[in-house]
């Protein structure tokens, strides 16, 4: 039986209530009174205290999913737009995965690193080695950084991932600095999420893969990943540590992309009934071919139209949580998505174990790749990209270290008021950014965002002190200025 609040992945992802919904669904996709009634809910309002959405449930979005009517469809495009600009306006979160170990004990057929695997070598780093790629990540700008790590009790236990968190927050190079790890491993215990927490990392990440259970257990035919319970109810489990901002997502074309889609839907919701905070982002991969994986195996692969509608709809019905796309889409596909509810990319991207050290931009080892790269420009091109395009790069961690994360963050989100710290911290990062890592051209535009964009802060206060911040990251070279 259905039930958000229960602790048992069977009941809050339910599979007989996924089934009536995408039934429902398919049922209303062309009742227009139904569907205009659903767009109105989540319409964002104005209120005493900023600006408010309603959001969806899972049943309400999966319409608005199925919808085939060109002009509604449009409108769910632009109501999308509208609400991911109240909300993150135009900043684009920057940030850069570090693969420590393809060491793996898992038998899932969709990932290089499976155990049965012989093409490609296994590697893991020292923390010589950590060092290393952190310094080559310093150097190209980043400030926050997502660790990944197969899973290997032996090669890859609790206590290498905690000493490697040490080893990242501890490099300070030049004027670099990582201010967030955030951490997508595999599902642990309560106590070793209390270790994460401890630590300091920011979001705990973990990718669904499938909520489809049968589907799932055949995806993962052997490994402790198989146990599709343990897996899905992971996020519980953190939240009990003590790790309040989590990160849920779906790798789209394993399974049916919209069974897929309100199963991710129902685990925001449960998050948000059980512990008072849904999920801080959402993460929507899409199968890449890699060593030893074929996507066309799959024949559930979703073209760029869907995924565009996809991202538009959870903009919609989760208009608070940030969503993040990698470099495994193309720089198309991500200029598409990007005004539709994406408020995190990464950039520069290796996704090789030590793919950052001893490398030039242009190289690319392969040989331990989780996936290919498709958009494969640099840091520095994607900021200067953005820019152009008309958004706002971001390397801020303020609200994580000011600890606004959880229900705190949440509580500001919901009504717009956390732009009163994101906006001049974006700008502030940004300007960092460009005094010690920009191209020439990448100055030039950005020095004149900048100036241009400063003057939006509303509050003339806070204006005027982050104009004040800015001159003396100029003129005085002082960093990490923060609200």
């Amino acid at each position: 039986m259905y039930d958000v609040r229960s602790m048992k992945a069977d009941e809050f992802i339910n599979d007989e209530e996924i089934l009536s919904t995408l039934a429902y669904a398919d049922e209303h996709k062309h009742d227009r009174e139904l569907i205009e009634q659903i767009l109105e809910k989540a319409e964002p309002k104005k209120t005493g205290r900023g600006v408010e959405c309603a959001g969806l449930s899972h049943r309400e979005a999966s319409v608005l999913l199925a919808c085939d009517i060109p002009e509604l469809n449009e409108r769910i495009y632009d109501l999308a737009r509208r609400i991911k600009l109240a909300f993150y306006g135009d900043r684009i979160v920057m940030f850069a995965p570090l693969y420590l170990s393809n060491y793996c004990v898992n038998k899932c057929v969709y990932c290089p690193y499976h155990q049965q695997n012989k093409e490609i070598p296994r590697k893991k780093l020292t923390q010589d080695e950590i060092r290393d790629e952190v310094i080559a990540l310093q150097d190209m700008g980043h400030k926050r950084l997502a660790i990944e790590a197969g899973e290997d009790p032996v090669n890859n236990p609790i206590e290498y991932i905690l000493e490697s968190i040490r080893t990242i927050y501890s490099i300070k190079h030049k004027n670099g600095a990582i201010r967030r790890v955030n951490v997508n491993i595999a599902a642990t215990t309560v106590e070793n999420y209390r270790k994460l927490h401890e630590a300091g990392i920011g979001t705990y990440i973990l990718v669904q893969e499938t909520y489809h259970r049968a589907g799932y257990e055949k995806l993962h035919p052997a490994g402790p990943k198989h146990n599709y319970a343990y897996h899905t109810e992971a996020m519980d489990r953190a939240m009990e540590g003590g790790i309040d901002d989590v990160g849920l997502g779906v790798l789209f074309g394993l399974d049916m992309y919209r069974y897929e889609f309100a199963g991710l839907l129902m685990h925001a919701e449960h998050l948000e009934a059980v512990h008072g905070v849904g999920p801080h982002t959402i993460s929507v991969p899409r199968l890449k071919r890699a060593s030893d994986i074929d996507p066309d195996v799959f024949d559930n692969g979703i073209d760029d139209e869907i995924f565009a509608k996809i991202i538009a709809c959870i903009r919609i019905a989760v208009p608070y949580t940030g969503m993040i796309i990698s470099t495994r889409e193309s720089e198309e596909c991500r200029e598409r998505v990007l005004q539709y509810g994406i408020s995190q990319i990464s950039g520069g991207s290796r996704t090789s174990v030590g793919g950052y050290a001893g490398y030039t931009p242009d190289e690319r080892p392969h040989d331990t790749e989780q996936f290919d790269v498709s958009d494969q420009r640099s840091l520095d091109e994607v900021v200067c990209w953005l820019m152009e395009k008309g958004y706002i790069p971001s390397f801020c961690t303020a609200c994580y270290r000011e600890g606004r994360t959880g229900d705190r963050f949440m509580a500001l989100c919901k009504v717009g008021q956390i732009q009163n710290c994101c906006h001049p911290n974006a700008l502030m990062t940004l300007q960092e950014y460009l005094e010690d890592y920009a191209s020439p051209k990448t100055k030039e535009i950005g020095e004149a965002l900048i100036a241009r964009e400063i003057q939006n802060v509303p509050d003339e206060k806070r204006r005027q002190r982050a104009i004040d911040y800015l001159e003396q990251m100029k003129v005085g070279g002082k960093r990490d200025f923060r609200f």
